[in-house]
């Protein structure tokens, strides 16, 4: 049985001495899926009292936080997530400043301290800006876990060096920390957490262990009784419990199905009548059926016989629709609504009528420049699908991939696929095997690195060159390279010398997408197809220079064997002259 993230929560919010409460706090705990994939939420945010309008800037803060930080792909990690809201409501409260009567007084306008924690799986992900605080109890002393962004004038003047909403672009402090169960934190404005010691904290927890509003109650006020002259706010989390393996409701449904046996032609299963077997490998059997409540035709994908008791395959497996449901392009294959309940696991798609790109090949073995550009531009499309919600397919190739009636082209196959955000709510489906096709898995899978949307541009390039050429640009040696001083030694075939049609300026552009080293590739998917269709000034001067600049490890070979010749030159000379 799978064991939740479970947490306790205390929290307490006072004026003080103040006329009115500026700061402003939130927490939020969802229930099942959400809980696995997005964590909970915590957030303060701390108003500044130079402003008359910034309660307005901690209330916006803290709300659009924990709403819209929950509105976000389920794919993405917590840093990508919480940033971009983070960011989203920075710019607005920035645009409201300008917007007002306070355009040219920051300080007096739509600004505040903002601090948010979210837990998630083992972790615990910071992000701050401002003065408030997160610390850790440890023992009777308050560990610190945030830097305050503050600059002390004189000992009684200060003022903060970066607050949300105080610039157009929001500078965000990130770190992550592990969790443990019994583990307390405390977020706190600066009201609170200047005028408290750990001792005393560490006695209220204790003592109000089942009532920790109580515990925050006291604590605001002794912050009240220590010489606090601002607002107060406090909030204790305790960690009751931690995840114990795998991520809880993410495919709820389909951890309780088992795969059926291989259905044979006729066969009904839950409403799909099988008609014929389309493919098979060994880790699935797709067929084609029909979905007899609205008379169309699908495919459907069941595990391999071989790999129905594997429980890695079968997360995968399970992955591949959840994955589907959540890409929008008409270059990947869609996942089909489904509202009936399934008695055993399998996985319905659209059913794409045409080839794969791997037939397709075979059937042009010397296609136009033109009909090429066109094929990989769609290809581009579905890859900057995966990637804008940190997904890495990690096998691409051309069997993945097909080109139906009409020429469209869709990416296929989602079983090998990396979900940054699943990966943290489960670190052990993110293992680092090399899952994809070896003659088309970029390098640095084979020396242990972790892939990234690099490594799927390095497929694609494999991909195009081999349209191109009906050849891979290193043969088969990529897959026998285990050390980067391996990788180094690489031999670029260039396509213009297979096929004479690839202009040179083109043939750069492949060099540049397939380059062993993933730093040294684009930038951008966009930018390899841009330079498909147009020569880039940059890559023609690099192709122009020395032979040291463009490939040092070639031209040091060849200054050695210079070197050795003239040596065995000059030892035959002096053998002739002894």
């Amino acid at each position: 049985m799978t064991r939740p993230l479970t947490i306790s929560i205390g929290q307490h919010s006072e004026r003080g001495l103040k006329e009115t409460n500026q700061d402003f706090h939130g927490a939020l705990i969802p229930n099942g899926s959400a809980l696995a994939l997005k964590g909970i939420a915590i957030a303060v945010a701390d108003g500044i009292s130079t402003s008359s309008v910034s309660h307005i800037a901690a209330e916006s803060a803290i709300k659009s936080f924990l709403t819209d930080y929950y509105c976000t792909s389920d794919a993405w990690s917590v840093k990508t997530a919480a940033q971009r809201v983070i960011s989203a409501t920075n710019s607005w409260l920035h645009a409201e400043t300008r917007r007002s009567q306070y355009a040219s007084d920051i300080d007096r306008g739509y600004v505040c301290a903002f601090t948010a924690m979210v837990l998630k799986s083992c972790l615990a992900h910071i992000f701050h800006i401002g003065d408030c605080r997160v610390s850790r109890l440890a023992g009777c002393a308050l560990e610190p876990l945030t830097d305050d962004h503050r600059i002390n004038v004189s000992s009684q003047q200060s003022y903060l060096s970066r607050a949300l909403g105080a610039r157009p672009s929001a500078e965000i402090d990130y770190r992550t920390v592990p969790l443990q169960a019994g583990d307390l934190f405390i977020l706190s404005s600066d009201g609170v957490h200047e005028h408290v010691s750990g001792t005393m904290v560490a006695r209220a927890v204790k003592a109000h262990a089942d009532d920790l509003d109580r515990a925050a109650r006291l604590i605001v006020e002794e912050a009240l009784r220590a010489g606090s002259r601002d607002n107060l706010t406090v909030q204790i989390v305790r960690i009751d419990a931690v995840p114990n393996g795998e991520a809880g409701d993410i495919m709820a449904e389909a951890a309780d199905l088992t795969p059926p046996a291989i259905p044979q032609t006729g066969v009904l299963l839950d409403d799909y009548r099988i008609l014929r077997e389309l493919h098979s490998s060994s880790r699935s059997h797709v067929y084609l059926a029909l979905d007899t409540p609205t008379d169309t035709h699908v495919a459907l994908k069941v595990p391999s016989t071989d790999l129905r008791h594997d429980p890695d395959h079968l997360r995968r497996f399970m992955m591949e629709e959840w994955i589907a449901r959540r890409l929008n392009s008409p270059h990947v294959l869609k996942a089909l609504p489904h509202s009936r309940k399934r008695s055993h696991l399998y996985v319905v798609t659209e059913l794409i009528e045409g080839q794969t790109l791997a037939q397709w090949m075979i059937d042009h073995p010397r296609p136009e420049l033109e009909t090429v550009r066109e094929i990989a531009e769609q290809i581009a499309k579905g890859l900057r699908a995966f990637h804008r919600l940190e997904m890495v397919h990690q096998d691409v190739r051309p069997h993945n991939i097909m080109i139906d009636t009409a020429g469209t082209v869709k990416i296929i196959d989602f079983g090998s696929t990396r979900v940054a955000g699943v990966v943290e709510s489960a670190p052990q489906t993110g293992c680092d095997d090399i899952l994809g096709t070896a003659q088309y898995a970029a390098p640095e899978y084979f020396v242990g690195e972790r892939g990234t949307w690099r490594s799927d541009l390095f497929s694609f390039g494999v991909i195009v060159y081999q349209m191109l050429t009906g050849q891979l640009p290193y043969g088969a040696e990529v897959p026998r390279t285990r050390s980067r001083a391996q990788q180094n030694l690489l031999h670029y075939v260039p396509a213009s010398e297979i096929n004479p049609q690839v202009p040179d300026w083109m043939d750069q552009a492949l060099r540049k997408a397939v380059h062993p080293n993933p730093r040294r590739r684009y930038d951008a998917i966009s930018e390899f197809t841009f330079d498909l269709r147009q020569p880039n000034p940059n890559l023609l001067k690099m192709a122009r220079a020395p032979l040291a600049q463009r490939n040092p490890v070639v031209f040091w070979k060849c200054v050695s064997s210079i070197l050795a010749l003239a040596v065995a030159l000059l030892l035959w000379r002096l053998t002739l002259h002894g």
